[in-house]
């Protein structure tokens, strides 16, 4: 199966790039390092992504940005940092990737357990991670050929110490539980799913 794991160098990427690449042909994207490169914020970029790609059995992402910071200072400028690369960066993957993905492959989106259980100057990624999950329930009813789509959505993970402070009261998730996750919405047979892990 040729898997296309995009974020592949980040805190989650490599652990589930490491386990999939046991039995698979593994192709890392980033923005900055790995065997092709792709800015999820720029149609331009997914576009040249995908051509360069080619066609593909499975697409994780990983990777997308989004702002922390009190409501009252949040302008639309700092909303649209999640908006224009957690948000629309993950569905613009699927926008344009149905068009290159081989019949009954499959598309593993991220969210996050803040779309249902906010935090303080959370706002934006709460937002983000409710969209994500909206539009996999919706894109599944609809994507042709068999091409299944889920989410991913953790809570705080172990190895994101910096973050802690941001969620009181909150248990990290363990990296192999996350990581599994991915492995269930990739090699599994279910769609339109958001795979919590909390």
């Amino acid at each position: 199966m040729k898997i296309i794991i995009i974020g592949a160098t980040g805190t989650i990427g490599k652990h589930v790039s490491a386990e999939l690449e046991k039995e698979h042909e593994v192709i890392k994207a980033g923005s900055k390092s790995g065997d092709l490169l792709v800015d999820i914020s720029s149609i331009e970029s997914i576009e040249n992504f995908y051509k360069e790609a080619g066609a593909f059995d499975a697409l994780i992402c990983t990777a997308g940005n989004a702002q922390f910071g009190p409501l009252a200072q949040m302008k639309d400028a700092d909303f649209r940092v999640g908006v224009d690369s957690k948000l629309m960066g993950q569905v613009n993957l699927v926008l344009i990737g149905q068009h290159y993905i081989n019949p009954k492959g499959s598309f593993t989106l991220t969210s996050g357990a803040l779309a249902d259980d906010p935090i303080l100057m959370g706002a934006n990624i709460s937002a983000m991670n409710g969209a994500i999950n909206g539009f996999v329930k919706a894109a599944a009813i609809e994507l042709e050929k068999g091409v299944r789509i889920n989410a991913v959505g953790p809570d705080i993970v172990e190895e994101s110490t910096a973050y802690y402070p941001y969620f009181p009261g909150h248990i990290p998730v363990t990296m192999s539980g996350v990581t599994q996750a991915y492995v269930k919405s990739v090699l599994g047979g279910q769609t339109g799913q958001i795979y919590k892990v909390l």
